[in-house]
């Protein structure tokens, strides 16, 4: 286990965030949770991986180099900017929103990765 992995439920779709690790193993619907291993690379057509801008402390997260479609059968419903300090920030999207988040940080923060989770394609990060 590991600070901030996502793990799913196979059974109901439950998705949850480990904020701290206290031993043990998560379990949902009397099955262990499965971690969730982002994705990295880029196949077929669709785009999922972040294009990240900082200006300044303003980050502009636009997701795939081409947009992404945003359904309700196929939507991204949350972006996550993880700075090297550790701070977390987090937006979650709706099927009607655009694919594009902005952020507010520190104009000296330093960005360590940005994670995308997508309703269908799981978890992405950069």
């Amino acid at each position: 286990m590991e600070l901030n992995q996502i793990y799913k439920c196979n059974v109901c779709g439950n998705t949850v965030e480990l904020v701290y690790i206290g031993g043990g193993q998560l379990v949902c619907c009397n099955q262990p949770m499965k971690a969730l291993i982002p994705q990295s690379i880029e196949e077929g057509t669709e785009k999922h991986l972040p294009v990240v801008t900082n200006d300044n402390g303003k980050v502009t997260v636009k997701i795939g180099s081409i947009p992404h479609p945003m359904e309700s059968s196929h939507y991204i419903t949350f972006v996550e900017l993880i700075e090297k300090s550790g701070k977390i920030c987090r937006k979650y999207l709706n099927p009607t929103d655009l694919p594009q988040v902005e952020f507010s940080i520190s104009p000296d923060s330093q960005i360590d990765s940005v994670r995308i989770y997508y309703n269908i394609h799981g978890l992405w990060q950069s």
